[in-house]
């Protein structure tokens, strides 16, 4: 059973940092184009990242491009959202997800399949 989960969130003042954390079970990470996503209160859920399986090649958002840095271990079977930096506006919860085609990296939500329940993160004085 494919099954992914964040860990990771929290809350932290502006300019903190926080690792986020994306575990896979059922099948391998490094098979797979990873995304991450954000969905703030009250807005549509955006792409923050991708890790393409067939290089490891990392994709960013502007906003958060800089500032944010997406990993993989590859025997741990997990992938990781370094966050620094961070802002207020980046309080959201944030998802993983595996993409449908792992020959590109996407931002758009719909062309994701399996997510995880995602972590939530608080950045504010």
């Amino acid at each position: 059973q494919v099954q992914l989960a964040e860990s990771g969130g929290g809350s932290v003042q502006p300019g903190g940092s926080l690792r986020l954390s994306c575990a896979a079970s059922g099948f391998t990470l490094a098979d797979y184009t990873i995304g991450w996503f954000r969905q703030a209160p009250g807005k549509e859920r955006e792409g923050v990242s991708c890790i393409l399986s067939s290089d490891g090649s990392t994709y960013y958002a502007d906003s958060v491009k800089g500032r944010f840095t997406v990993s993989r271990d590859n025997v741990k079977n997990m992938v990781y959202l370094q966050m620094n930096s961070l802002k207020p506006e980046d309080t959201a919860v944030y998802y993983c997800a595996i993409q449908r085609s792992s020959m590109y990296c996407s931002m758009g939500f719909y062309e994701y399949d399996y997510w995880g329940p995602g972590t939530h993160v608080t950045v504010s004085s």
